[in-house]
């Protein structure tokens, strides 16, 4: 058969539940918690297209010509005044734009795995940056996601029984799925134990400008002494996830290897949208773009919390994140999110279950994840009722 000529690091790939999902709710009739998806009434549309213009008609030579793999100087220069403002980087670290954060996860696994190599990540976590791993033929240690970040006893378990372990994949801040928080605490520990075992972190930080509630932690990056960890950013939720921009920093040797990987991959990110950013930022307040989403999904999240409380059973446990885009429920163990998210379809309300982001993809789960950031207060109080009622209804 055909198939049997297919390298032996992709048989064992499925594609993302999520993107599946994602056919389904095309339907104008769903109500779905189901994408990760930023508000689109936060896209900055008009503005966008006014730049275009004046880049095409001023400077389309450097837009739509070929470009250099590091990323576009003005932005890369923007990007550092963010991460400096922010205390991340050292003399020793570099910055190079990515097409979007995903390939920044991708690539460093790309160079620092070898078949069989052990990462440490989170359970559960970011379906795109498990498939990235699994891609490589790496050996996933999941640890359990505690209400303040990973299990550290875990984690330090893990390494002291297994000597081919090379990475540490966290997303401290606003966890996808979880919407969970990495206490200071954990995050030193952790960046201690990279130490001490000589591997290395990559601290994926999508989220962390979207605070709308209590005090920012700060990045493992920023307390990063000797370049222990890969820091990965994004424009994706801050600006627009279609222009496909975010960027890597880290440590000078570290970033080459990145680049030549990133040479063969893509040769360079789209150069129009770098041009196209660097204008938005240049012209226009990020930070004051940012206020506004905040306080939009603070909105939501609070709103959506509020409809939880009064539908769900009480037998349903969910986070309360201080940011982000993410709730994640969890029931009892006797139930499979997999059946309730087909019951729940049925009634025109999608989300999704919780298997999708374990290491362990087949096994049975019964948590599953909801998004708050792009329906309005309408959708989410009927979607969440009709929700509360199949969740209800499976006892019965």
């Amino acid at each position: 058969m055909m198939d049997n000529l297919f390298a032996d690091r992709v048989k064992g790939l499925k594609g993302s539940a999520i993107r599946e999902i994602f056919k389904l709710i095309q339907q104008p009739d769903v109500i779905s918690f189901a994408g990760g998806l930023p508000a689109p009434e936060m896209f900055p549309a008009k503005e966008l297209a006014e730049i275009a213009q004046e880049v095409l008609l001023n400077n389309g030579t450097t837009a739509l010509q070929y470009s250099v793999t590091e990323g576009y100087g003005p932005l890369k220069e923007i990007v550092k005044q963010r991460m400096d403002k922010a205390g991340i980087g050292k003399k020793e670290d570099d910055i190079a734009i990515m097409s979007g954060g995903q390939q920044g996860i991708d690539l460093t696994a790309k160079v620092f795995l070898n078949e069989g190599d052990g990462i440490i990540c989170e359970n559960p976590s970011f379906i795109g940056a498990l498939n990235a791993f699994r891609a490589y033929n790496a050996k996933l240690f999941p640890v359990t996601l505690e209400n303040d970040g990973m299990c550290i006893e875990q984690v330090e378990n893990i390494l002291k029984a297994n000597n081919h372990v090379k990475l540490i994949y966290t997303i401290p801040t606003f966890q996808n799925p979880a919407g969970i928080t990495m206490s200071l605490e954990k995050r030193q520990k952790l960046l201690e134990m990279a130490s001490k075992h000589n591997i290395y972190i990559i601290e994926d930080n999508p989220y962390g400008d979207l605070r709308f509630k209590g005090q920012d932690v700060p990045t493992i990056k920023s307390m990063d002494q000797d370049g222990r960890v890969i820091y990965v950013g994004s424009f994706s939720k801050i600006l627009s996830p279609g222009l496909r921009l975010g960027w890597i920093v880290a440590r000078s040797d570290i970033l080459q290897k990145v680049i030549i990987v990133k040479q063969v991959n893509d040769v360079h990110t789209n150069i129009f949208a770098q041009v196209l950013a660097t204008q938005y930022l240049l012209k226009y307040c990020i930070d004051e773009h940012i206020k506004k989403i905040r306080a939009l999904y603070g909105k939501k999240c609070g709103f959506m919390l509020e409809c939880m409380d009064k539908y769900f059973p009480d037998y349903c446990e969910y986070t309360r994140p201080e940011g982000g885009l993410f709730i994640w429920c969890t029931l009892p163990d006797r139930y499979d999110s997999v059946e309730i998210m087909k019951q729940s379809v049925q009634h025109k309300v999608a989300f999704v279950p919780g298997n999708t982001f374990m290491a362990d993809m087949e096994k049975p789960c019964s948590s599953f994840r909801l998004n708050y950031s792009t329906m309005t207060e309408e959708k989410i109080e009927q979607g969440i009722k009709t929700l509360g009622e199949v969740l209800k209804s499976i006892d019965n």
